[in-house]
């Protein structure tokens, strides 16, 4: 009995001593201590983020600057070519894969249209006809023209539309795997950019919705820029002020958001990476490189606006001349012209894919 009463009294006091208040507040400290070091490494985390400009407080600019060891703005255009081109064997497949998934998809440019341009240009230049100036000087307008369609329909519906931007994410994935095997010193080949390269697909299109939503601005300023310009607003010079000004910023907002999405449209093809780990990287990584990459990105258009004019140009006035002297020419179902139109603007993609890829990587191997 005396066993049995001892054992009840140790049962009751170790009952009593883990409902003692020392022994709540040690479980309680213990608390707060592990929730004390879980926020103190989230903030360790943020602390390590460049985060520039994000309140009142003044950025000062060696803060900011960060210098960035990169080729010329030709030297970066002309070795991006060579690389798609000693590459051939990769880049050409791809190309005619895309061509004729957008061909049997979304369509070329239809006669009908080509054939309005044409007419629109040979009455206003009628007097030029003869001569071979005329002829150059309309071959030059049409491509002019014909260009911001992009060799399509120029009558796209909405599973077209949707087709066009799967291509283009298909073909920016596929180039990107591309280039990041062939710097490592790797040889891919083209089937496996078709089976591996399309994992991240999601990802992109998400990525891709963000740099839609970073274009709003510029959206916003071409909607008020058509309306400013039926309604007259622009006549006075005190609203013309006051629009131009507001212009501006929007296009001064589009400018400071669209680095960043655009950078995380190549570090989000990285595998295991998440669009927002992705965009949270390139923010970092384009902190006082912003205005470097915008420079960079719109010499880039215009090395490709020069490339259309050199490849599209002649054979643009080739055509105007071949149905000009022959008949069947003029019979064809599909325009010629237009299906060199729909391969330059597959090739514009994949140029401007490596274009960035090449520049995004080097700020990662930067030192700086």
């Amino acid at each position: 009995m005396s066993k049995n009463k001892t054992n009840k009294k140790t049962i009751k006091n170790n009952q009593a001593s883990k409902k003692s208040p020392k022994s709540r507040n040690k479980s309680h400290k213990t608390f707060k201590e592990a929730f004390n070091e879980t926020r103190e490494r989230i903030w360790n985390k943020k602390r390590a983020r460049l985060k520039l400009h994000h309140s009142f407080k003044r950025s000062y600019r060696e803060d900011y600057q960060r210098k960035l060891e990169a080729p010329g703005l030709v030297q970066h255009a002309t070795s991006t070519l060579k690389i798609i081109f000693a590459n051939w064997k990769l880049f050409l497949p791809l190309l005619a894969l895309i061509v004729t998934m957008n061909i049997i998809f979304v369509g070329l440019l239809s006669e009908e249209t080509y054939k309005t341009f044409q007419d629109a240009l040979k009455a206003s230049y009628s007097s030029l006809e003869q001569g071979e100036i005329g002829r150059f000087a309309e071959a030059g307008l049409l491509l002019v023209t014909t260009v911001p369609t992009g060799g399509l329909n120029k009558g796209m519906n909405e599973v077209q539309q949707v087709f066009m931007v799967i291509f283009v994410a298909v073909t920016w994935l596929i180039t990107i795997y591309y280039l990041r095997h062939l710097l490592a010193g790797n040889k891919p080949k083209f089937r496996d950019g078709i089976y591996n390269a399309l994992t991240p697909l999601l990802s992109s299109l998400l990525v891709m919705v963000l740099i839609f939503i970073h274009l709003i601005p510029i959206f916003v300023f071409i909607i008020a820029y058509s309306a400013a310009v039926q309604t007259h607003f622009l006549d006075t010079p005190l609203y013309a002020f006051v629009f131009w000004l507001f212009g501006s910023l929007l296009l001064l907002l589009s400018c400071y958001l669209l680095p960043v999405s655009i950078t995380a449209l190549v570090a989000v093809t990285v595998p295991g990476i998440y669009p927002m780990t992705a965009i949270n990287a390139t923010t970092d990584l384009m902190q006082g490189r912003r205005t470097k990459f915008i420079i960079r990105l719109v010499f880039a258009i215009i090395f490709l606006a020069v490339l259309w004019v050199i490849v599209m140009l002649p054979i643009m006035w080739l055509d105007l001349f071949l149905k000009s002297k022959i008949e069947w020419w003029n019979n064809l179902e599909a325009p010629v012209a237009s299906f060199f139109l729909q391969i330059m603007t597959t090739f514009s993609v994949i140029y401007i894919t490596a274009y960035i890829y090449l520049f995004y990587r080097r700020m990662l191997d930067d030192p700086n």
